[in-house]
């Protein structure tokens, strides 16, 4: 009986059940068991992000026909799935009244509640299990994993809360993480805990509490990513408060519990709002053998590869979808755009004589910082001006071009210079990401624009700046964009997810690793520039971690996988009918665990071995 514990039970595991399903019965020994032992507090299929319960209003950032755990595998969409729940006996298995009542009605084009996709990941792992073939045994733990052992060559020890868990390979299959603060944040943190003020640090949104907020109270968000339209519907839906349809528009009717809230960020807009989607094209400019040789730069020697990408992206979805706004034949203008070399933008010559209106044309600086430089003379204007912003909408050809060239970017990351991989791969590269390839649904935006008109939602701008007033004990935000105005509040959140940090992990088992030299953190250096990523080093083929305690080389039983590895990886879904990287990834480890558990040649152990508690 061969023997493998993974520590995890979300949509990275019931991926990696279903490779290990496909694959075992060709790669393991004839005759060979295995016993699989799945350890998380939560139910297994859409883990903590994607449990069963949480408030309606917390949507998916994706619509339903987008969603699927299969890529290009047999098998239903969200929505394909949602369909087949009103026509086929066998798909109904969702136990909640409220979420059949939403699968009744969801189509391909709506954003499903959380509740919702985590009942199509619970279906997916139920089918992922029972496609499992005969002798591989599964037993789910609610539990969890607070620490890990063992000898490279022997069991690795899992240590539950009343038991340890024995086995040949341990694999950490982990989402997103909590850590602890950086130190930025600590002053603040400190500024409001000795005024009795509120302060939420970065946190997943559904897990904190907001109870500390006062009805009336002043509020200021920084941040206008999902994260904020996750505490927007906390904090108005979630407190009484309700949208009404009316001759005029929506209306939002308030209960009188929500606080006053002001919002801002960095680059001060709101997300555009989805207007379709594309499967990911093949890169047409974006070859890695276009690249000079050596170490590289983002910014210098790939972005323009990836720009040129984008460019085609736009210029594909103007020529085809509104000819009238062009003045050459497609063939011609891109026997011209390519003739500019993979790594040169459409000359300006070209496009005064191809695309005349000069807001058809492809502006990344804009897309990146749209509020650059502007300045408005009152709240209202900035508001006008970001809902009309985020309701053109994002071209669904430039988020399939963006998708296609970040697939690419993990293979290259390992080629930048540290500094590069800091500023630009780390820093800049994911906010830009964020803002091109994430949207807002159209019925959301709606929302917003009512509860600004209701004077619960008011926006700050760009370039937000908080500051701590120390003698009247209060957060002052302004922005450049609203000059000479100030928001002076009790309550300040952060409204965005943790980054990785392993140093800081909230994991008690990495903690443990960490502390006793088994884990290694992704470092880069160059120079006088080290680069400390937050990402735990693994092997780039195996996802085996690389040990400092073996001279830091791949240790032979223990595998992670995610988006706190040094992969970069996603913890996204598939998209239908597209090849997706998590899953080639997941395949590409389930066959590596199934070759070396079939090499393996030992006596059994238990796999629930009566062993002292602690092995640390």
């Amino acid at each position: 009986m061969s023997s493998l514990v993974i520590v995890g039970g979300g949509p990275l595991a019931v991926g990696l059940l279903a490779r290990i399903g496909a694959s075992a019965a060709g790669l393991l020994r004839p005759g060979q068991a295995l016993d699989i032992h799945l350890v998380d507090p939560y139910p297994p299929g859409g883990g903590r992000i994607w449990r069963a319960g949480l408030p309606a209003s917390l949507r998916a950032n994706s619509p339903a026909g987008e969603i699927t755990a299969y890529g290009t595998d047999p098998g239903p969409s969200l929505a394909e799935w949602a369909c087949a729940q009103r026509e086929f006996a066998p798909y109904r298995e969702v136990g909640d009244p409220a979420v059949r009542a939403e699968l009744a009605e969801l189509g391909p084009a709506d954003h499903p509640s959380r509740s919702a996709v985590g009942a199509y990941l619970a279906w997916a792992y139920r089918r992922a299990v029972a496609a499992l073939p005969p002798g591989v045994s599964l037993t789910v733990h609610r539990d969890t994993a607070r620490a890990l052992c063992g000898p490279p060559d022997g069991p690795q020890l899992v240590e539950l809360t009343d038991r340890v868990l024995a086995a040949d390979h341990v694999v950490l299959a982990l989402g997103h993480l909590d850590n602890a603060p950086v130190a930025a944040e600590c002053p603040t943190a400190d500024f409001a805990a000795r005024h009795g003020l509120f302060h939420l640090l970065p946190a997943a949104t559904a897990d904190v509490d907001l109870s500390g907020i006062a009805p009336g109270e002043t509020l200021v968000v920084r941040g206008l990513g999902l994260a904020f339209a996750d505490l927007l519907a906390l904090l108005t839906e979630g407190r009484g408060g309700r949208f009404e349809e009316t001759a005029a528009g929506l209306r939002y009717h308030r209960s009188g519990r929500e606080p006053v809230i002001h919002a801002g960020s960095r680059r001060g807009t709101l997300l555009p709002v989805l207007t379709g989607h594309r499967p990911a094209p093949p890169t047409r400019y974006l070859d890695p053998a276009a690249l000079p040789a050596g170490q590289l730069r983002l910014r210098r020697d790939i972005w323009p590869l990836l720009a040129k990408e984008l460019g085609h992206a736009h210029y594909h979805d103007l020529f085809h979808a509104h000819p009238e706004r062009t003045a050459l034949p497609w063939a011609e203008f891109l026997r011209r755009y390519d003739r500019q070399g993979r790594s040169s933008p459409a000359p300006a010559r070209l496009l005064l004589e191809a695309v005349p209106d000069p807001a058809d044309r492809l502006d990344l600086d804009a897309l990146d910082q749209p509020l650059a430089g502007r300045v408005f003379d009152s709240p209202e204007l900035l508001r006008e001006h970001l809902l009309t912003l985020s309701g053109a909408g994002g071209s669904p050809g430039v988020r399939a071009a963006l998708a296609a060239g970040a697939d690419q970017l993990p293979l290259l990351a390992g080629r930048l210079t540290a500094s590069s991989a800091e500023l630009e791969l780390d820093g800049w590269w994911l906010g830009l990401r964020g803002r091109l390839a994430s949207g807002l649904p159209a019925a959301r935006l709606r929302e917003l624009a009512a509860l600004a008109e209701a004077g619960v939602l008011h926006f700050l701008g760009g370039g937000l700046q908080i500051d701590l007033d120390e003698s009247g004990g209060a957060f002052l935000a302004h922005s450049p964009n609203l000059p000479g105005r100030t928001v002076r509040a009790t309550a300040l959140i952060e409204a965005r997810l943790p980054r990785h940090a392993l140093g800081r992990t909230g994991s008690v088992l990495l903690r443990g690793l960490l502390r006793t030299g088994q884990l290694q953190e992704e470092t880069r250096q160059d120079g006088r520039h080290t680069h400390r990523t937050g990402l735990i080093a693994v092997h780039p083929g195996t996802a085996r971690l690389l040990d400092p305690t073996l001279d830091g080389a791949p240790h032979p039983r223990r595998v992670a996988v995610g988006p706190a590895t040094d992969t970069r990886t996603p913890a996204a879904f598939a998209r239908p009918g597209a090849g997706s990287p998590v899953l080639r990834h997941l395949d590409t480890v389930a066959r590596a665990l199934l070759h070396a558990l079939a090499a393996a040649e030992r006596e059994d152990w238990p796999g629930q071995a009566p062993l002292p508690l602690r092995p640390y």
